[in-house]
C-alpha cells in the first residue's frame, strides 16, 4: 500500500488559495505536476482550456513543470502515449466536473493503471469536486444523484463517501445528503468537505486542511471537523 498522499478537495484546484497545500503534495517528489481535465471534458474546448490554463498559472507559482494529459473519452484514456506521461509524476490531479463520466472513462484503462502505479511510485494524488468523488466509490451523476448498489468511483479510496462544496451543495442540490446515505455500506464514512478544503492523507489516517472544514455525516449526525485536526476511516468497507 502505498504511504504517498491523496487529497481530497472541496472546491479550488488550481487557484492560490490553494497554493500552498498542492505546494505540500509535491514537495520532495518529483517536480512533474499531472494534470487531467477529464471531468470537463462534457463541457467543451472551452472549459477544457480554461483548466488547462489554470493549472499551468499554478505550476508556475509552484515552480513545477505542467503535464497536461488530455483525456477526453475513453479512447483516449487507452492510448499508451497518454498513459506513458504520467510516470515519474510528483502529483497526479483530477480536476472538477462531472464525477460520473470521469470515473466512467478512466475505469479499467492504461490511462488509469498508470495513475494508481505513479502513486505506488510514491507520487501524491488529489481530486477535487468531481475528482474527489470519482477517488472514492461513489461517483454519482449529479443530476440525480441516484446511488446504486455496486460502486461508481474508482476505489482509490473506498472507505469514504464524498460531498464536495459542502457548504453550499445542500443548497444547490437539496436531496444530495439523503441520497448520499442511501444504500451507504456499512463500513462506509460520508463527509462534506467544505470549499476551498482538503482531506489530506490516507487511506485511513487524514488531516483537515485549507480555509474550511470537513463533515462526518450520517443520519440525524453532523461532525466537524475544523482544519487543522485528524480524521479516522475506517479500516474496511
Amino acid at each position: 500500500m502505498s504511504t504517498a498522499p491523496i487529497a481530497l478537495v472541496g472546491a479550488g484546484e488550481y487557484l492560490p488559495v490553494m497554493t500552498e497545500i498542492e505546494r505540500s503534495l509535491i514537495e520532495g517528489r518529483a517536480p512533474r505536476y499531472v494534470q487531467l481535465a477529464t471531468a470537463a471534458a462534457p463541457e467543451g474546448e472551452e472549459s477544457l482550456a480554461r483548466w488547462h490554463s489554470l493549472g499551468r498559472l499554478q505550476a508556475e507559482r509552484l515552480g513545477v513543470e505542467q503535464v497536461v494529459v488530455d483525456v477526453r473519452n475513453r479512447h483516449d484514456a487507452q492510448n499508451e502515449e497518454l498513459a506513458a506521461l504520467i510516470q515519474g509524476a510528483g502529483l497526479v490531479y483530477l480536476s472538477g466536473g462531472n464525477p460520473a463520466f470521469l470515473a466512467d472513462t478512466l475505469r479499467d484503462t492504461l490511462v488509469w493503471d498508470a495513475i494508481v502505479a505513479a502513486h505506488e511510485a510514491g507520487a501524491a494524488v488529489a481530486g477535487c469536486s468531481a475528482g474527489a468523488m470519482a477517488l472514492s466509490s461513489w461517483a454519482p451523476r449529479m443530476r440525480d444523484l441516484v446511488h446504486p448498489d455496486q460502486p461508481t468511483g474508482l476505489g482509490l479510496v473506498d472507505n469514504v463517501r464524498v460531498i464536495p462544496h459542502f457548504d453550499k451543495m445542500l443548497g444547490w442540490v437539496p436531496d444530495v445528503l439523503r441520497n448520499a446515505l442511501l444504500h451507504k455500506p456499512e463500513g462506509t464514512m460520508l463527509l462534506g468537505i467544505d470549499e476551498d478544503t482538503a482531506l489530506v492523507g490516507g487511506p485511513y489516517e487524514w488531516t483537515v486542511q485549507g480555509r474550511q472544514s470537513v463533515w462526518e455525516l450520517g443520519e440525524g449526525k453532523r461532525v466537524e471537523h475544523p482544519a487543522g485536526t485528524t480524521l479516522t476511516t475506517p479500516y474496511s468497507a
